[in-house]
């Protein structure tokens, strides 16, 4: 919600609409997904990241909402039919967080620090540096990991940074995770605004779109589709803007951190026409770079 709230207001900005008139405007519609409401399972046992966008997204397609608000790391690689991401908003910082009520780093945890976490991916990045680590299940909203981790449930937990500052909790960060020992998930720190297809050529669209974010988001999702990315798979994904290039780094793990298999790459035409889908492409590649080098390996049991 507070997401959408954000997005509305951004939505509200583009269409010059008053703050007063802003919820009758463009009203926000809450939806809780099943997603939501299973809390004590990991997602990889219930159906996958998809239960977060699949109540919304036959809400947008039957015509009760018009803009679906989503972390982007949520969305399933393929659309379904009939719609589309139609833009993409500038990306909020894509690290993982370490929170901890009584160490200041990642580095300082004890021999067999209990880390909570529901990711597949921090278990199998956290376990590649430090096997001693025991990962247990970390799952809810962040003011209950939140909670659980002040009342001792755990040493420390894993959240990302972006969700954090939107909510305004940047002050439980004890530290911001590297990018290179902690690659984020495909997507991660951006957001996802979704429509009909038919229905993209709104104004307000172009204007709440980031061009640069979406051409990275582009290539880690592309990434993400070659190596079948979903929570049953540990698999990282960034791309960033670095001197005039796109550079795309991605992995697939172990879950048990035993082995971690990544590749890196640049594209160098990051305002051509069809920039995006050469940034998919790359992302495509890449991935399938990194699923050859895996091979069997790669599929937990």
């Amino acid at each position: 919600m507070t997401q959408s709230g954000m997005m509305q207001r951004a939505i509200g900005h583009a269409l010059g609409v008053a703050e007063a008139d802003l919820a009758e405007a463009v009203p926000l519609v809450e939806i809780v997904t099943t997603g939501d409401r299973v809390q004590d399972r990991r997602l990889m046992e219930i159906g996958g990241k998809a239960l977060f966008t699949k109540e919304i997204e036959e809400a947008l397609a039957d015509g009760r909402v018009d803009v679906a608000v989503h972390s982007m790391k949520d969305v399933p690689a393929e659309q379904p039919p009939g719609l589309c991401i139609a833009a993409v908003p500038p990306r909020e910082d894509a690290r993982d967080a370490f929170v901890s009520q009584t160490f200041a780093t990642f580095a300082e945890l004890p021999m067999g620090a209990r880390l909570g976490t529901a990711s597949l991916r921090r278990q199998a990045q956290a376990l590649a540096l430090r096997p001693d680590l025991a990962v247990e299940m970390l799952r809810g909203n962040v003011d209950t990991r939140l909670r659980r981790a002040a009342d001792g449930d755990f040493d420390a937990i894993l959240l990302a940074v972006s969700g954090l500052n939107r909510l305004g909790f940047e002050g439980v960060i004890r530290e911001r995770l590297s990018l290179d020992d902690f690659l984020p998930a495909p997507g991660q720190g951006a957001l996802a605004l979704q429509m009909r297809i038919d229905d993209t050529d709104a104004a307000w669209v172009a204007a709440l779109n980031d061009p640069m974010t979406a051409l990275a988001v582009a290539a880690e999702r592309g990434a993400m589709t070659a190596l079948e990315g979903s929570c049953r798979t540990a698999v990282g994904a960034y791309a960033q803007v670095i001197d005039d290039r796109l550079r795309l780094t991605t992995e697939m793990l172990a879950p048990d951190g035993s082995a971690r298999w990544r590749r890196t790459a640049d594209m160098a035409d990051i305002q051509g026409a069809d920039a995006m889908g050469q940034a998919r492409a790359m992302g495509l590649a890449l991935g399938a770079e990194v699923h050859a080098a895996a091979g069997d390996q790669r599929t937990p049991s």
